[in-house]
């Protein structure tokens, strides 16, 4: 493929372009700019919220779309909304009432500034897996019992995050759920943490949904859409894309689908499949 042949970029962020440690390397960040430098259009395809992942833009420090909440918001760097796919209210009132049992690993997000824009009912379950997450996001948390009583509007998704086998129990429930139809399930896991977060959606609504919906309106061919990504949630996009990119620390099960397979996320694989695609060197 030539190098001048991409023209978009769409690249996940955590356990992708960020390092076991939560931190992008500057040798990642180079590439990113590089490659905007050439002209290739960034797309930041993320399962965060976008006022969550928008440090990360502001890191990278080049212009950019956003794709956040696993396809939900589509939204560019410099705050213009292109789109939404909100989970509507009534089918997240069903889910709620539905995963009665599993009420404390529940998130709610919604498109909102400031307190409110995340909504819990409790939060001891979720401090047990996700600590980190609850702590950096403090200031966005409203806690609302019953949670259902939150939704006065639509939400962006609706979340449901612990141990591996807690969350294999949670997704035996809700496979005989009645409104399956209505919903997308995406699921980001990872093994080493003993951790899985399932995220509810609008029914279609995926990060590769969202990719080329937006490719559409650019008129971008799938052909020139290289893709880098590392978990589950990531399957729709990297299978709409032209070139597609696993990282080396992603699950074996991803790995064997035949995609290219970059360096893991400690040792820059975003840069080194910038690298060989677009032939630039990127310096640490």
């Amino acid at each position: 493929m030539k190098r001048n042949s991409i023209r978009l970029l769409a690249v996940d962020i955590d356990g992708t372009l960020t390092d076991p440690n939560y931190q992008i390397s500057a040798r990642n960040i180079a590439a990113l700019r590089s490659a905007h430098e050439a002209g290739v259009q960034i797309v930041l395809a993320t399962g965060r919220r976008h006022d969550y992942a928008m440090p990360v833009a502001r890191e990278i420090g080049v212009p950019m779309l956003l794709i956040s909440s696993n396809g939900a918001l589509v939204r560019s760097s410099a705050g213009e909304t292109f789109y939404t796919d909100r989970l509507p209210a009534r089918t997240a009132t069903e889910l709620i009432q539905y995963m009665g049992d599993f009420r404390s690993h529940a998130v709610l997000t919604f498109d909102r500034e400031g307190k409110g824009a995340l909504v819990l009912e409790r939060f001891e379950d979720l401090n047990r897996s996700i600590s980190r997450w609850l702590e950096l996001n403090a200031p966005f948390i409203e806690y609302i019992s019953p949670l259902e009583n939150s939704l006065t509007e639509d939400p962006i998704q609706a979340m449901y995050c612990g141990k591996l086998t807690r969350m294999e129990e949670l997704e035996r429930h809700l496979n005989q759920a009645g409104f399956l139809s209505q919903i997308s399930v995406l699921k980001t896991q990872y093994d080493h943490r003993d951790l899985c977060i399932l995220d509810i959606l609008n029914r279609n609504c995926s990060k590769g949904h969202a990719l080329r919906r937006w490719a559409e309106n650019q008129g971008i061919s799938r052909e020139q859409i290289m893709a880098i990504g590392d978990n589950y949630n990531d399957l729709e996009m990297l299978e709409f894309a032209g070139l597609p990119f696993v990282m080396g620390n992603a699950s074996q099960d991803m790995k064997q689908s035949g995609w290219k397979v970059t360096g893991s996320n400690a040792e820059h694989g975003v840069a080194q499949a910038l690298e060989e695609v677009l032939g630039l060197a990127f310096k640490e």
